[in-house]
């Protein structure tokens, strides 16, 4: 199986460009909704049969982490517009002049590149976080659904400004999982709740058929199903979310209270799979399961959420 539905990482571009929003602060507190999440012990990661070896999913560690606050919801667009309002701060993907989409997302079938082995993946001009399919506006058609087209550097900035900060890998997956100790979903271990779905995800045949009726095709707005135990919404689907930890695929089992990841890397860990993931191709759905995208990489699949401790 490939990752390549997940967010292809082929930017390769270059961080040095970036600047932070200046220690911007808000005029006034960021009014982000949060659920506070009580710290404790859980067992973090998955021995399955269903996790992908290469992924790092494994071994299943018992991790402690303090008490936090995490946004109730994924970052939404209008959120993330008045970040942009109050600092005028540019994104990678306006910096760089595109990003990529999901080939069915567009409005034409004809373009020039896509990624070498995963054509679905197109590269757009002017696509961004308030034209995620480079010509639709964002904020006027789905200002509650949540921000795509946002990299690492921009989640960060975005966090600098609201006095938040990213999750590490261990405080998303124990609020992902909601209190279920080794349960698959945030809602349990089934598929299916009461024969219907509970996150948004690809139905049908990966890419090419999606059988998803047009609301839950692409994002859904980030309230859309139910939350999990502790209150937190649409954790796994709709869009990746990006964490502060560095990825490997190999992990400290000696640091077990509160772990932030190695000190170094190449990628940052991003959880929860998309709209995108299927199970005959990637189902990255679950609360365990992780991959990772280079810090300036943007996609119309990749988000965040916030935490406060």
């Amino acid at each position: 199986m490939s990752d390549a539905c997940c967010a292809p990482d082929e930017q390769n571009r270059n961080n040095s460009i970036n600047t932070p929003p200046n220690n911007i602060k808000p005029s006034k507190e960021v009014g982000i909704v949060m659920s506070n999440v009580k710290g404790g012990w859980f067992s973090m990661g998955s021995d399955n049969k269903n996790v992908f070896p290469g992924d790092g999913e494994g071994p299943v560690r018992d991790i402690f982490v303090d008490d936090f606050d995490i946004s109730t919801f994924s970052v939404s667009v209008k959120e993330f517009s008045d970040f942009i309002d109050q600092t005028s701060y540019l994104t990678d993907a306006e910096k760089y002049g595109w990003s990529f989409v999901f080939f069915d997302q567009l409005k034409s079938d004809h373009y020039d590149e896509s990624v070498r082995d995963a054509p679905w993946w197109i590269k757009i001009e002017n696509a961004y976080w308030n034209k995620p399919d480079g010509n639709t506006k964002a904020t006027e058609s789905i200002p509650n659904h949540p921000v795509t087209h946002v990299s690492w550097n921009d989640a960060n900035a975005y966090c600098e400004w609201s006095n938040t900060r990213l999750p590490t890998e261990a405080e998303w997956e124990y609020a992902a999982r909601g209190g279920l100790k080794q349960n698959i979903f945030p809602w349990g271990n089934e598929f299916l709740v009461d024969g219907e779905l509970a996150c948004n995800i690809f139905q049908g045949t990966f890419p090419n058929k999606n059988n998803d009726p047009e609301e839950t095709k692409f994002t859904v707005p980030v309230d859309f199903y139910k939350p999990n135990k502790f209150g937190l919404y649409n954790v796994v689907g709709n869009v990746w979310e990006w964490t502060q930890d560095w990825f490997s695929r190999y992990h400290d089992l000696e640091i077990n209270v509160n772990p932030e990841g190695p000190e170094k890397g190449a990628t940052k860990v991003i959880k929860g799979g998309s709209f995108l993931c299927h199970d005959s191709y990637c189902n990255r759905y679950r609360v365990s399961a992780r991959t990772s995208n280079s810090k300036d990489s943007s996609t119309s699949n990749m988000g965040f959420r916030v935490i406060k401790n």
